[in-house]
């Protein structure tokens, strides 16, 4: 592939990102595309063929932004603040970024989805997009280690990070669908519990589990990250009846 051709290919998935956060997927088409490069509605099929092969480009570039996103987590010498911080950072990148975030499972699309087909199960084989790949890697890799360190119980990492996966999905579905409340505020309430009793479940000492919590916040914070807790709101409702 030429220099020239190379560079067409890049500017009509950087195209395709914009689009696709801004305006939606709806937006997304071949004609739109193009125009947004000055080129032809032929760039799309020339590079892609067509409009199935975009989308699978757009996912896997997506999954590697993801991957890059959560690779800036440091290790320190508390892999299970490490863990959470894992978490936090998977949030952040979805609630920046929801478009691409649904994309890239298949949640929301006017066409053809990628469709990588990573299953988790112990019987499962791994994604056909080496990007998708290497973003779940990392989440194993600190299972791995909390493992080690005997704050969880040993068991197959992939399939405990499995677990962890799901449980931040359905949260940042949740947070993204409004049902928390104003942004962020699902992180003690709903988020932060959950992971304690996920970690408990796993094989930790509650009080264990509630000290890398903290330290997690501090890590964040430390970093600049935007995952303090928000200020109460005025003048809450009653909770219901139990």
């Amino acid at each position: 592939m030429s220099k020239a051709s190379a560079g067409s290919r890049e500017k009509l998935v950087e195209a395709g990102m914009r689009l696709l956060e801004e305006r939606g997927p709806e937006a997304l088409n071949a004609r739109a595309l193009a125009a947004e490069i000055g080129a032809s509605t032929m760039a799309v099929y020339t590079h892609f063929g067509g409009m199935t092969g975009m989308y699978e480009a757009l996912g896997r570039e997506a999954f590697a932004r993801f991957e890059r996103h959560l690779r800036q987590v440091p290790d320190t010498d508390d892999p299970v603040a490490d863990l959470l911080v894992l978490g936090l950072a998977y949030r952040e990148f979805a609630m920046a970024s929801p478009q691409r975030y649904r994309l890239m499972f298949g949640i929301a699309s006017p066409g053809a989805l990628p469709s990588f087909g990573h299953d988790l199960t112990a019987e499962g084989t791994p994604a056909t997009a080496a990007e998708m790949n290497d973003a779940f890697a990392l989440l194993p890799r600190v299972v791995r280690r909390a493992m080690n360190a005997g704050r969880i119980r040993r068991d197959d990492p992939v399939l405990v990070a499995g677990q962890i996966w799901c449980m931040i999905h359905g949260y940042v579905l949740l947070e993204s669908a409004g049902v928390f409340g104003q942004e962020g505020r699902g992180v003690p309430h709903i988020l932060g519990p959950h992971v304690i009793n996920l970690l408990v479940g796993l094989g930790d000492e509650r009080a264990a589990a509630e000290r890398s919590a903290g330290q997690a916040l501090l890590n964040v914070e430390a970093a600049g990250a935007p995952a303090k807790e928000p200020a109460p709101r005025r003048g809450r409702r009653p909770r219901p009846a139990r």
